[in-house]
């Protein structure tokens, strides 16, 4: 079954446990994938794209 629900920033950082700020940071630097969806200039991934970064994400095995 796949998630399509859409998380901003505020529901990114609250999954990887760090500041909407850290996200943005990470965007900015090419550390998270492309939004899914950009709407009204805000961007938005769904949380399986989320999910699925977080996994391949170096040092962050056993990581929720």
């Amino acid at each position: 079954m796949t998630d399509r629900r859409l998380w901003s920033y505020k529901e990114i950082a609250a999954h990887i446990q760090v500041q909407p700020d850290t996200v943005r940071s990470y965007r900015k630097h090419g550390l998270l994938p492309e939004p899914d969806l950009v709407e009204g200039g805000k961007p938005y991934w769904f949380a399986d794209t989320v999910r699925a970064w977080v996994a391949q994400r170096p040092g962050q095995r056993g990581r929720r």
